[in-house]
């Protein structure tokens, strides 16, 4: 089958070729897709997506147009894809279900750690030959409330985690897995019970029309003045502006960001020598109780082997006209 990958990166193309052993006819793009990179996929019968692909309405036009028929996405979450008009354009969409949530759930733990230990800050100040402990005070996680917001896979195993360091843990989930929370001592909550209890707020659903801005001014206003939010989910389940409002205004301890609304065109790139042209995104970067990195926690030989290897299966399956519904992204 004839595939164009668009948003490669050195990573995903060595594990999308050593999956591929020759199976497909791959085409590597570093472009993103959007509604005018559309037409490079003429002539291809399938399109590979990454996380910050724009795959709307008038773009899945275009790919209608060029010949696609199949939308191969190398994530979980496939918000970027309008999967409505998808879907009455008879274009199949598949997704990697999952991957690898110990990941994403171990990076979760890693960017806590960092801002609350200034690992960062120690970091920077050794390579300058300053040895000083001034300033670099964190706090203990033991015996704090963690505050989980989903518990799926990624969610379940960073509730484990935070388990494993005695931090009593609470959890608000659209779907609640009551036997599992038993088993493993993590208690379900309304959600607004969660945010005022934690001391640490830790995201891990997917991005819905429902959890789009979950952390919102009205959410930040019941949490505690010294809390830590984490989101290595989806940029737009915070909403930044009210974000910044509560930093300023020293509302609350902190935050750790993998991902951020409107990272596409800037996470994954290379801006050094222009800088950005995102002043919300330079704002918060100025904050010294703000971590940001670049929507990295799945990057691990472990996900990018999974991600490509399901990602090959699930274009294979199609070509060969084979059961695709635990892949296929439905509305």
């Amino acid at each position: 089958m004839k595939v164009v990958v668009f948003d490669t990166h050195k990573f995903d193309r060595m594990a999308l070729e050593a999956a591929n052993q020759g199976q497909h006819e791959l085409r590597f793009l570093e472009v993103r897709l959007t509604e005018e990179t559309a037409l490079l996929a003429s002539g291809y019968e399938a399109v590979c997506l990454f996380a910050n692909d724009r795959a709307d309405e008038k773009t899945l036009r275009s790919l209608k147009s060029a010949g696609v028929k199949l939308i191969a996405l190398r994530s979980a979450g496939f918000n970027h894809v309008d999967i409505k008009c998808a879907k009455s354009l008879q274009l199949t969409v598949v997704r990697v279900p999952a991957y690898s949530p110990y990941a994403v759930a171990e990076y979760t733990v890693a960017l806590l750690q960092t801002l609350n230990r200034k690992i960062h800050k120690a970091h920077n100040r050794v390579h300058d030959m300053n040895f000083s402990l001034d300033g670099l005070v964190g706090f203990d996680l033991h015996g704090k409330t963690v505050g989980v917001v989903g518990t799926g896979k990624i969610g379940k195993v960073f509730c484990q985690i935070m388990r494993g360091y005695d931090c009593r843990v609470l959890a608000c989930d659209g779907q609640p897995d009551i036997d599992w929370g038993f088993k493993h001592n993590v208690q379900y909550v309304e959600r607004e019970f969660l945010f005022k209890e934690s001391d640490i707020v830790s995201l891990h659903v997917p991005l819905t029309p429902e959890t789009n801005h979950i952390i919102d001014a009205s959410a930040l206003g019941l949490m505690k003045k010294d809390v830590i939010i984490v989101n290595t989910g989806r940029g737009a389940l915070i909403e930044t502006q009210a974000l910044i409002s509560s930093l300023k205004e020293q509302c609350i301890g902190g935050a750790c960001l993998d991902v951020y609304e409107e990272e596409a065109g800037i996470f994954f790139s290379d801006l050094s020598e222009n800088g950005i042209n995102d002043d919300i995104l330079a704002r918060l970067l100025t904050f010294p109780n703000v971590l940001v990195t670049s929507h990295q926690a799945f990057l691990t030989r472990e996900a990018l082997k999974n991600i490509a290897e399901t990602t090959i299966s699930n274009i294979s399956k199609f070509e060969k006209n084979l059961d695709i519904s635990d892949v296929e992204v439905k509305i």
